[in-house]
């Protein structure tokens, strides 16, 4: 759900990769050998411990990856390509692409492409989880815009990205 997952993959391109895609892109997508069964506050090293506690509410979990997955014949699992078939055969309900100019949520039940989110965006931004409020023609639907300052990275603030390919990344 982009309420859930946008604000863990924004802190962590923001602190944790100090805004190099390429460096998320090969952690979260290229050394993952199938896929993520769940993101966790593992991707929030290095943010401030406030915005931590904001999005996370005090608590910690580990990111998982769908290591555990077993096939019918015993061999290895293999990353597969999504398509509308294995979308709805696998459940998968949003898609998030990371590119340069930041996120790309699609809600794989209404499209085939969505909106960009910013990787300037506070992570402390609340968005909708209804897929039709996630039009490509659209903004993406912030429910709760922010009134305060983000917390400044040790960096500096997060700038675009330029000249980095675009990585896929799926989640139920």
């Amino acid at each position: 759900m982009p309420s859930h997952h946008l604000p863990l993959l924004l802190a962590a391109f923001q602190y944790r990769f100090h805004q190099n895609l390429q460096a998320m892109s090969r952690d979260l997508v290229d050394d993952v050998a199938i896929g993520w069964d769940e993101l966790g506050t593992d991707l929030l090293d290095g943010a401030p411990p406030a915005l931590v506690a904001v999005l996370t509410g005090g608590e910690k979990w580990p990111s998982r990856t769908l290591g555990h997955l077993v096939t019918p014949d015993g061999s290895a699992p293999v990353r597969m390509t999504v398509t509308d078939d294995t979308a709805a055969a696998q459940d998968l309900q949003w898609g998030y692409i990371l590119h340069a100019q930041g996120i790309e949520v699609i809600s794989l039940l209404h499209q085939d492409c969505g909106p960009f989110v910013d990787w300037r965006t506070d992570p402390r931004t609340a968005f909708s989880d209804d897929p039709a409020r996630w039009s490509s023609t659209a903004p993406p639907p912030v429910i709760r815009p922010l009134r305060a300052p983000a917390p400044q990275a040790t960096t500096g603030t997060a700038a675009p990205v330029s000249g980095v390919p675009a990585r896929t990344a799926a989640h139920r």
